[in-house]
């Protein structure tokens, strides 16, 4: 979901200065002045009310800023970054990662709008160009003291006359294509000014295979979809199965293609643009359900991946079905770097689910919207992708798309907010390419298992007679209960939430419209995200409870569905992102309510639907229920 409702923040008003960094004395006034030049990428407005970054006054002649590796960077690396010869250490003095390094560095008050449009209010640095990373040297507990001492110069006696001080600073960098370097700032994140640069650092391959993921073509689990990223838009292959060869497509997108309005360009349009290379993408045919094959990606021009085993899931009509289920991940920082947008349970939440995988029962991944949270900020969704590997290379990852995928002004979403930061969709459509009706309409359907899936866009347009509705209503027609007996509805925004906030979690518009065609339609179970916790309901409808579940012998809440009422609607927007609380009034529908980072657990068989909420930080289960029935 994130903070912003349908808003564009104001301008804030940030003083301007140039700062005496080595000493920390309070920055003098400068005399307005205007940037009139431009730079590739930036509308005229955004020169406004910048000024060319001004060095920092008296700087120390023995500076330096020192890369512990020299050479051509792998594709995953923790740099050790080292700043040394400063006079006297500062709370204010910081290092950022830049990328590419011929990236504007000058300070940039309204940057801080870029942010703020976001949802995203934390204090980051407001330079012209988004820093990817950043971190304060005070970080390393030995600066301010000055414990990692030089003398520069000697007096006659052997004395040191002239003393500096240092610090280490660890950055996790991966491979983003793009040339990057490293830059000491004093005056923090809101004036800053520049201390000393260190030089340009290149990937050894920027073309690079990487970030293969998986997904479903169909529901025959007879094909599969490998999509993977490279700075190379030359065709390459997928090797898969002992021998077979499928060759790739290679789509990217623009900064043109990135939605924007006049008076403030969107942080995709302009502050936080990053070339995203090339997104190839493959199809691995002649498989069988449920089999383990083995491949890798890549050419011979360009290199190639390791070699990886992935498992099909199970086919539409066969007797079970297990996945695993959250929303609103995001990504977080692997060093104690900050950041756009944090998602501080999204580490977590990955490596609990790399253990759930390990036990083999899992046929599919389904991440329900607010993907990558990059928002407008595009080297984000390289680190999501890396992020997410482990678990998205071995077993179809399916998703759908939220708020922070699509919505932005001119992009035709439901609602008019900025929490794309610009992207309206076109970056979530090329790195996940789902079994969708069509470009810009992101709904599917597919069946594994005993269960039939159907997943929507809560934020295109889906009142009665619209398009989705109309697609809606015939698939939810057509299912064969007798080929798969249990239909799941997903999408992202709930229609069922008792979150306590300023921005409501529910659209009653929403729930009028879509609510009664899952009812007609006997839906089981339903699946949301949006709101950043777990929450269960009874059979519901229209607010109403229809059904309440009991106890079975092992004293496991249970729905049955032998005489159908309602669906049961379950959040599991606890992937990632800063937890919701709830009302302190339970309202009559909610029956388990649970604010931790997780995911659900879920296995389907013909007569019973087990889901369990796991606790990503002790594994345990927090909550689980049963939907059964005798058939239909």
């Amino acid at each position: 979901m994130g903070f912003p409702p349908s808003w564009r923040g104001g301008f804030l008003l940030v003083l301007l200065g140039l700062c005496a960094a080595c000493w920390g004395l309070p920055p003098p006034v400068p005399a307005p002045e205007m940037l009139h030049e431009s730079f590739a990428g930036k509308s005229e407005f955004r020169t406004v009310n910048r000024r060319p970054l001004e060095s920092c006054l008296n700087p120390s002649p023995y500076l330096s800023i020192n890369v512990s590796t020299a050479g051509p960077l792998p594709d995953e690396a923790f740099l050790n970054v080292t700043v040394a010869g400063v006079f006297r250490p500062h709370g204010s003095h910081w290092v950022a990662m830049i990328t590419p390094s011929n990236s504007s560095v000058s300070g940039c008050p309204l940057s801080g709008l870029n942010y703020l449009e976001t949802g995203d209010t934390a204090k980051l640095p407001l330079l012209c160009h988004y820093p990817v990373k950043a971190q304060l040297v005070k970080s390393d507990p030995d600066y301010l003291g000055c414990k990692k001492a030089a003398c520069q110069k000697r007096d006659p006696s052997g004395g040191c006359k002239v003393r500096t001080c240092g610090a280490t600073l660890t950055f996790h960098v991966i491979n983003f294509r793009t040339d990057l370097e490293f830059v000491f700032f004093a005056g923090g994140f809101q004036t800053p000014c520049l201390l000393k640069r260190s030089g340009v650092l290149r990937f050894a391959n920027p073309a690079k295979p990487l970030h293969g993921h998986l997904s479903s073509t169909d529901s025959t689990a007879t094909s599969m979809r490998i999509t993977w990223v490279s700075g190379d838009g030359r065709s390459q292959q997928v090797q898969y199965a002992g021998g077979r060869v499928a060759a790739s497509a290679a789509t990217t997108f623009t900064q043109k293609e990135m939605c924007s309005v006049p008076v403030l360009p969107s942080p995709a349009k302009d502050f936080g643009w990053h070339d995203p290379g090339y997104i190839h993408s493959a199809v691995m045919t002649g498989l069988q359900p449920s089999q383990s094959y083995d491949y890798r990606y890549g050419s011979d021009s360009v290199g190639w991946s390791d070699t990886v085993k992935f498992r099909t899931p199970p086919a539409a009509g066969s007797d079970e079905t297990s996945f695993v289920i959250y929303g609103d991940m995001g990504k977080a920082p692997l060093d104690p770097s900050v950041e756009h947008y944090i998602q501080p349970g999204s580490i977590d939440v990955t490596r609990a689910v790399a253990k759930e995988m390990q036990s083999g029962k899992v046929d599919t991944i389904f991440h329900i919207g607010d993907i990558s949270y990059a928002t407008g900020f595009l080297v984000e969704w390289d680190f999501f992708l890396h992020l997410i590997k482990p678990l998205a290379s071995q077993v179809s990852y399916m998703t759908a798309i939220g708020n922070h995928e699509r919505d932005y002004a001119g992009s035709r979403s439901v609602y008019v907010t900025p929490d794309s930061g610009g992207e309206c969709g076109v970056a979530y459509e090329s790195y996940f390419p789902m079994p969708a009706t069509g470009k810009d309409k992101p709904w599917y359907s597919m069946e594994q298992g005993s269960v039939h899936f159907i997943v929507m866009s809560t934020e295109h347009p889906w009142s009665e007679k619209s398009e989705q509705y109309n697609w809606m209503e015939r698939d939810l027609s057509s299912v064969d209960r007798s080929r798969t007996p249990w239909v799941i509805f997903i999408g992202h925004r709930p229609m069922y939430s008792s979150n306590i906030g300023i921005i409501p979690s529910v659209d009653p518009d929403f729930v009028a419209s879509v609510e009664p065609l899952l009812l007609n339609n006997k839906v089981d179970l339903v699946f949301f995200g949006h709101v950043h916790n777990y929450e269960r309901t009874c059979a519901v409808y229209k607010g109403k409870c229809r059904g309440m579940p009991t106890k079975d012998a092992s004293g496991i809440d249970t729905y049955d569905n032998s005489n159908y009422t309602a669906p049961v609607h379950a959040i599991v927007g606890a992937g990632g992102f800063s937890l919701d609380g709830f009302s302190f009034i339970r309202q009559s529908w909610s029956v388990s309510r649970i604010s931790e980072f997780g995911y659900a657990r879920v296995h389907a068989t013909r007569t019973s639907v087990l889901v369990q909420f796991v606790s990503s930080g002790t594994m345990e289960i927090r909550d689980q229920f049963r939907i059964v029935k005798g058939g239909r």
